[in-house]
């Protein structure tokens, strides 16, 4: 039996404005933004929090000198069109593509996330 209905993520980054600014137009979702904390949020309910730390220390992907610490996965129909679309937002491709069902970016805070297809 579950205890709730949609886990929350929260994402440690120096600027919790431009991230939630970010994730918010790549999945279309409502960004609110506080001076110390923001968050995007689903219609349906579904959100991420993302808050802030002093001295934030990117990862390095894929080493592990700074772990990803987490990861997202975006599913799209396209994997060229979304790469179009994130790289706009301000994503950052990442030089290390290992497969091809999917491909590795980096968020403006440089966590990295795929963009996948089945």
């Amino acid at each position: 039996m579950a205890i709730a209905r949609f886990p929350s993520i929260v994402i440690d980054c120096p600027d919790p404005g431009a991230l939630a600014t970010f994730y918010g137009a790549m999945l279309d979702w409502k960004v609110e933004i506080r001076p110390d904390w923001a968050e995007v949020r689903a219609d349906y309910g579904q959100s991420i929090s993302f808050q802030p730390v002093e001295r934030y220390t990117r990862p390095v992907w894929p080493g592990q000198q700074v772990p990803q610490q987490m990861h997202i996965d975006v599913m799209v129909d396209d994997l060229d069109a979304g790469e179009a679309a994130v790289l706009e937002l301000g994503a950052t491709k990442h030089e290390h593509q290992p497969g091809t069902t999917f491909r590795v970016f980096l968020d403006p805070a440089g966590h990295p996330f795929c963009l996948c297809v089945d």
